[in-house]
């Protein structure tokens, strides 16, 4: 098993990320008006947005979908997950290096590529912008009937969005891939934003460090303004058990998808998912560090395929 586990944080975007550079508020402003009601000075005294404000959280992704990526309709209530978009965008310029590791260097685009989305919510955030990005095809599989119809609402109300994105429910809450991938598909890629927390407790927790690192105040009831719905935000046993259980599961289905894929948010996570990648046998693992602002994350990538195997693959889907 060949390994890439440099866990360098990154001070930067992806340098074709399109929020790479200061945000060009008054284009936001003009394609979002609402959101000049959620600008307050910062500590130089220049507008900024109310990160702290759930409601200006959302105004500004919308924003930025609709400035950099044409998203004209994009809206869902505030119970459900609201993705920073930079962040989310990033992932999918990292996974399209990935597959160009596999293509000879070439960035492989257009829908023969076709990419699952693990738990893509009712924002449908990874599948509009690889589709906008790469014009990749994708899956998007969720256990929330709920969210797959607000994701769908989405998709119909987006014409360049339409009959690209194919959503499937998951009925079964501890299985990834069982139930999505059947004998007649194959992805090259899988993609997830797993739940981090382990119980609610732990998920306001987690808000309340989030309000006091954006605002400085300590609230016992802080307003989510990173929002979310139970199942998004937790799952018995946390982030690492979620992941545990996809690797584990990945290997069911390893002639199936190129590459798997996830979020690590903690970095203390990766001993034992690379003990359990080695014990499974998988020929290529690749850690691919992340970073905006303070945060510092990672994807964890692996492939049961040999380098040579890989190319076979390219040659035969993407050519």
């Amino acid at each position: 098993m060949s390994t890439d586990k440099n866990q360098k944080a990154k001070s930067r975007l992806h340098s074709r990320n399109r929020n790479k550079e200061r945000y060009d508020l008054n284009a936001l402003l003009e394609s979002t008006v609402e959101l000049k009601k959620y600008l307050k000075p910062n500590r130089y005294g220049e507008d900024s947005v109310d990160f702290a404000n759930p409601r200006a959280v959302k105004l500004l992704n919308k924003a930025l979908l609709h400035h950099y990526y044409g998203i004209e309709n994009w809206d869902f209530p505030d119970t459900n997950l609201c993705p920073p978009i930079p962040g989310r965008a990033d992932y999918l310029h990292h996974a399209a290096d990935l597959l160009s590791g596999s293509n000879y260097g070439k960035i492989p685009t257009g829908d023969r590529i076709v990419c699952l989305d693990i738990g893509v919510g009712a924002s449908c955030i990874y599948p509009i912008i690889g589709l906008t990005e790469y014009d990749w095809g994708f899956i998007g599989s969720d256990i929330n009937s709920e969210s797959l119809s607000l994701a769908q609402k989405i998709i119909d109300s987006n014409p360049s969005l339409k009959s690209r994105i194919s959503l499937k429910h998951q009925d079964n809450p501890k299985s990834m891939f069982k139930g999505i991938l059947d004998d007649s598909i194959k992805i090259d890629l899988s993609i997830c934003n797993p739940p981090f927390h382990s119980s609610m407790e732990a998920a306001q927790e987690g808000t309340r460090r989030k309000v006091r690192n954006l605002s400085g105040k300590n609230q016992k009831e802080p307003i989510l303004n990173f929002a979310g719905q139970t199942n998004e935000l937790i799952y018995e046993g946390g982030e690492y058990s979620f992941i545990y259980n996809m690797v584990l599961e990945s290997e069911e289905f390893s002639k199936k998808c190129l590459w798997f894929s996830t979020l690590v948010s903690k970095q203390s996570h990766l001993k034992g998912i690379y003990k359990l990648l080695d014990v499974l046998e998988v020929k290529e693992v690749k850690t691919i560090p992340m970073g905006t602002g303070n945060k510092a994350s990672r994807i964890v990538a692996w492939s049961f395929f040999s380098k040579e195997e890989q190319f076979s693959w390219a040659k035969k889907r993407w050519k």
